[in-house]
Formats: structure tokens, C-alpha cells, sequence
């Protein structure tokens, strides 16, 4: 359950650093907006496991032997982008930070800025974007007999909780927590990842 916690934390990292953002573009949070924004990334952080546990189980048989092995390059991999995009997007948030400040000359409402959009077809698409990861990793439990339904359910509990905080932390801490949740988020599962193939090597009890 631990190891689960700590995946379900890292996979909602990057829900966690959109949600920041939202918030970032909000002139006033709501615990509705706060709540649909979680709501959409904790239902598609919860629904992508299930779909890649689906897809892992039809390749079990042919990858059992080296399933740890696998489980780890998933993980790995999947942290090291997380890790990858936090850099680069660094550059972007200063682009965009120096368009906010045009905005703001401009006098253009902050609820009418991009960022604050709460529609549907843009949090849809949002929702599927940083819930990819979680695809990846569905089909890691599926390698590792993990039971799935209460796993998916613990990943959608934990990205909604922390996008919901996510929203009310982009009016504190700002655009920089955006980039140490990502890193952070990234680091966890591959230490996760690490920990399982040593496991498997007999390196750890």
C-alpha cells in the first residue's frame, strides 16, 4: 500500500502542475473550480491503469520472464521524461509569464485567459494528456499481478485530492512548484522502479 501511495503521488504530479497553473490564471478559487478540476484528472489518472493493466495482460505470457525488467524501463522511463519536460517546460513559463504581463497591460480579465478555461473540451483534453503516464504504468501492475480496481481507485482518490490542492497552491507558491512537482513526481517512480528490479535481482529482501 505504500508503494502504491507513493506511485499514485508521483503519477499525479503532473495533474498536480497543470492544476497550479489553473490556478495561476484564476483572479478568485472556489472549491467547484478547485473540484472539477480535480475531478477530471483524478477520473482519468484512475480510468488509464485500468486500460493498461487490459492491454499488459494480453503480452503476460510473452514477457514473464523479463517482466521486472520491464516494469522497471516503464517506470524509468516514465520518471525520467516527467523529469525531462519539468526542465524544459521552464523556458515555456517564462515565455508565458512575459504574456501574462502583456495581458495585464492590456487589462484582459484573468478568468478569460487561457489558462483559467475549465471547458470541457479543454480539460478533456488536459485530462488525457497528464493521465499517459498512468497507461504506462497500468500495464506495469498488470506485469506485477498488482490487484488493479483498488489500485485505480487509490491513483484517482490521490490525483484528485492533490489537483485540488493544486489549484489553491498556484495562488501561493507560485510557478516554481510547478516545476519541483514534476521533478519530484519523476524521481519517485523511478526509485520505485529501481527498488522493484532489485528485488527481483535478490539485491533486496
Amino acid at each position: 500500500m505504500a508503494e502504491l501511495f507513493l506511485i499514485a503521488v508521483g503519477l499525479s504530479m503532473d495533474a498536480f502542475a497543470v492544476a497550479i497553473a489553473k490556478g495561476l490564471s484564476m483572479k478568485k478559487v472556489n472549491i467547484r473550480d478547485a473540484a472539477l478540476v480535480g475531478a477530471w484528472f483524478g477520473l482519468f489518472q484512475g480510468l488509464m491503469p485500468l486500460i493498461g493493466a487490459f492491454l499488459g495482460t494480453r503480452f503476460l505470457d510473452k514477457i514473464k520472464i523479463v517482466d521486472h525488467w520491464v516494469a522497471f524501463g516503464i517506470l524509468a522511463a516514465v520518471g525520467g521524461n516527467m523529469i525531462r519536460e519539468a526542465f524544459r517546460e521552464e523556458k515555456e513559463r517564462q515565455e508565458k509569464e512575459k504574456e501574462k504581463k502583456a495581458q495585464e497591460h492590456k487589462m484582459v480579465p484573468e478568468n478569460d485567459q487561457p489558462g483559467a478555461d475549465l471547458r470541457f473540451s479543454t480539460m478533456l483534453l488536459l485530462a488525457i494528456a497528464t493521465s499517459m503516464d498512468a497507461l504506462a504504468v497500468g500495464i506495469t501492475f498488470s506485469l506485477l499481478q498488482v490487484k488493479i480496481v483498488p489500485a485505480a481507485v487509490c491513483i484517482g482518490c490521490v490525483t484528485f485530492g492533490i489537483s485540488f490542492g493544486g489549484v489553491y497552491a498556484g495562488r501561493f507558491l507560485g510557478e516554481k512548484a510547478q516545476k519541483g512537482a514534476s521533478i519530484a513526481g519523476g524521481v519517485v517512480l523511478i526509485a520505485i522502479g529501481v527498488k522493484i528490479l532489485l528485488e527481483h535481482l535478490g539485491v533486496l529482501g
